[in-house]
C-alpha cells in the first residue's frame, strides 16, 4: 500500500541532518551502496548537494536508464523540495496525476518514488539522496530505511 502525503512529510521531518558537507555525502553514499550490495540489489545510488553530485555508483545490473531515471527525480525534489515519491502522491491525491498536471516535461522531470531530500535541519533542503533500480516504492522505502540507519547512527 502506498503511503499517504502525510505521511510521507512526517518522514520528511524526521529525517533531518545537523550538518551536511562533502564527507557526510560520501559516507552517505557509501552507506547505501553497502546496504544494496548486501541486499544483492541491481541500483544507482546518487547523493548531490546544491546541485553538485558528490557521490554515484552503480552496481550490476544497472543501465544509463537508471542514471537518467535519478536525475528526473532529482530535478522533482529540486522543484519542489519534498521527496519524488511525495509529489507524485500529491497529486494523485487530487485526482490528477503530476504528468497530467504539473505542466513539466516528463522527459526531464519524473514524480516517482525513490529520490529524498537532504534535509539540513533549520534551514530546509540544500540536496537529495536517492536510487533507482527497483519499482518507486520499493526504491523510495530503501532510501527511507538507509536514512533512518544512517542518521540514527550518528
Amino acid at each position: 500500500m502506498s503511503p499517504t502525503s502525510q505521511e510521507l512529510l512526517a518522514q520528511e521531518d524526521r529525517l533531518q541532518f545537523e550538518r551536511f558537507d562533502n564527507e557526510t555525502a560520501l559516507e552517505l553514499g557509501a552507506h547505501l551502496l553497502a546496504a544494496a550490495r548486501a541486499q544483492g540489489l541491481a541500483m544507482t545510488v546518487s547523493v548531490r548537494r546544491n546541485g553538485q553530485r558528490l557521490f554515484h555508483a552503480a552496481l550490476p545490473g544497472t543501465s544509463a536508464d537508471n542514471d537518467a531515471w535519478i536525475e528526473r527525480k532529482s530535478r522533482v525534489v529540486d522543484r519542489y523540495g519534498h521527496s519524488s515519491l511525495h509529489v507524485g502522491t500529491a497529486f494523485r491525491e487530487r485526482g490528477t496525476t503530476f504528468e497530467e498536471s504539473s505542466r513539466l516535461d516528463p522527459d526531464v522531470y519524473a514524480a516517482h518514488g525513490g529520490v529524498f531530500p537532504v534535509i539540513l535541519r533549520g534551514t530546509g533542503p540544500i540536496g537529495t539522496v536517492g536510487v533507482s533500480g527497483l519499482p518507486q516504492l520499493e526504491d523510495h522505502s530503501f532510501v527511507v530505511g538507509q536514512l533512518t540507519q544512517f542518521l540514527n547512527a550518528r
